[in-house]
């Protein structure tokens, strides 16, 4: 957060409504559509059934022979961000159908166009990100009935059947673990501006509780799946060193990076209301990860930024009890960040170890597309960030956001 004058651009009161972040579910957007409007319902027949046509290489022909359909006729944020998932999904497939060994340098015309024309309407790049795949990327089997993992599922899935399934929906249950404590950043900037100690103590308070339940939440991921099938990346990726071209949108190729946790919107807000400065190298990427998230989501971000300093105020209070409510939520996310790294040495890296060695073992039959594993995953995530050094860097930069009693 920024020092005490250079918060002139900070609004009162701080809300969550002015960057599209809800009261009720965060980040994530409110009760997702399923169903395109009827133009468009090729895109969500083939998407409907990636799973098996990937698994029968039968995609790539689907899509070749699928009409070129202008992003003109859709309208509102809830078809564009659908439209947004079932292209990205179907990019996906269509690059990895063959695996590493078999990936292919150009996307389609009919693919590429109204991917990037969708893309440029959101704000958001033409590549699956943690937007798609968890944001927008969920349904309730039973409408009416509370967001818990036995009533999810998503809308758009991939090969990996409940292994895939379940890594979608716990991230997804680990944002909405987040949400008091976004609602509490909100809370703690508006008792800063209006130096309200007490209520800034219980909005503190808050987030600390909130990021323990993110934890708990993440610990429902088991450590038994293969890495999510199709979640890779051409940016710094040996398999497509030159990147990808957009057929039709330009004749150079353009690189992206993968879904990530870091583009979630969460830990950004985090760090920045609690003044964590991390390493040059992480900060680095975790900036370039913001060009990931939505719009009002990376505003909401940088307005934290521009707010008063809450670790300055802190110093300088001389509150105890404040103070102790601060190091409540460091510590908070240092454990979640450790939590983090467990879960990541345990889902991607030793599964792909164990993919790469032919000793995975399908989930549910759908097993991973052909070809050679994703053995990249094994040094770097689906970002393509070097993920220890990454996160043990995060991790610890964290816990040295403590303040000495």
């Amino acid at each position: 957060m920024a020092s005490s004058g250079e918060n002139e651009e900070t609004l009162l009161p701080f809300t969550l409504s002015r960057f599209q972040v809800s009261e009720d579910y965060g980040f994530l957007l409110p009760n997702p559509l399923t169903e395109l409007p009827a133009p468009y319902g090729l895109w969500m027949e083939i998407a409907s059934s990636l799973p098996q046509l990937i698994a029968s290489r039968q995609l790539r022909s689907r899509l070749h022979q699928m009409p070129q359909l202008s992003a003109g006729d859709l309208s509102g944020r809830e078809e564009l961000h659908l439209a947004h998932l079932v292209l990205s999904f179907l990019t996906m497939g269509y690059l990895w159908q063959e695996g590493e060994e078999g990936a292919v340098k150009v996307l389609p015309r009919n693919l590429a166009v109204p991917f990037w024309e969708v893309s440029q309407r959101l704000g958001l790049p033409p590549i699956l990100s943690h937007a798609d795949f968890v944001l927008a990327n969920w349904k309730r089997k039973t409408p009416g009935r509370p967001l818990e993992i036995e009533n999810l599922d998503p809308i758009i899935s991939l090969p990996g059947g409940e292994s895939l399934r379940g890594f979608i929906l716990v991230t997804l249950l680990v944002e909405k673990a987040a949400v008091p404590g976004i609602k509490a950043i909100a809370q703690a900037i508006n008792a800063l501006l209006q130096l309200d100690e007490e209520t800034l103590h219980k909005a503190l308070q808050q987030l600390a509780g909130a990021v323990g339940d993110m934890s708990k939440a993440l610990r429902r991921m088991h450590g038994t799946n293969e890495p999510p099938a199709c979640m890779r990346y051409w940016r710094d990726n040996p398999a497509m060193p030159h990147g990808l071209v957009y057929q039709g949108v330009s004749e150079e190729p353009l690189a992206y990076s993968g879904g990530s946790a870091a583009q979630s919107s969460v830990l950004h807000a985090f760090d920045e209301l609690l003044g964590i400065r991390h390493s040059a190298e992480s900060t680095a990427f975790l900036h370039r990860m913001r060009d990931y998230m939505p719009p009002p989501h990376r505003a909401f971000v940088e307005e934290i930024q521009r707010a008063p300093s809450l670790r300055q105020h802190v110093l300088s209070s001389g509150n105890g009890k404040l103070c102790a409510a601060f190091n409540q939520c460091v510590s908070a996310l240092t454990d979640f960040r450790t939590h983090h790294i467990a879960i990541v040495t345990k889902y991607i890296t030793t599964a792909a170890a164990k993919a790469k060695a032919g000793r995975g073992e399908p989930a549910d039959g759908a097993g991973p597309p052909p070809g050679k594993p994703p053995s990249l995953l094994e040094a770097k995530g689906t970002g393509g960030s070097h993920i220890f050094r990454f996160l043990k860097s995060v991790r610890d930069t964290t816990r040295e956001g403590m303040i000495s009693a």
